[in-house]
């Protein structure tokens, strides 16, 4: 019954990894990532959640007669700080997966 014995000591391993990868995806929702675009012009902030937490608009880049500027500045600083957070999602929940040959994870 020795394999019983490294059954439960995986099991607990298993526990212990879940219990981290609660607490980094918890830590995730904290961190604040920016994107810009327009050489900083506009700005705009989200959690490692993707959740949009600020956007700020430098008041010369706001032309009424050229909104569409203005659209694809906020387009691509959103993106940019989208992009950004799934980087830092990956190679912070990507430590958990490392080594592992767990067919139909991640």
């Amino acid at each position: 019954m020795r394999g019983n014995g490294n059954m439960q000591n995986m099991m607990k391993q298993m526990q212990k990894m879940q219990k981290k990868m609660e607490e980094a995806q918890a830590n995730l929702g904290e961190e604040k990532i920016e994107g810009t675009a327009g050489g900083g012009m506009v700005t705009v902030v989200v959690t490692g959640h993707k959740e949009i937490v600020e956007v700020n608009i430098k008041p010369e880049v706001v032309d009424p007669d050229d909104i569409e500027m203005l659209q694809d500045l906020v387009l691509a600083a959103t993106n940019d700080a989208l992009k950004k957070a799934d980087q830092l999602a990956n190679s912070t929940m990507g430590q958990f997966t490392k080594g592992l040959n767990l067919p139909g994870m991640f």
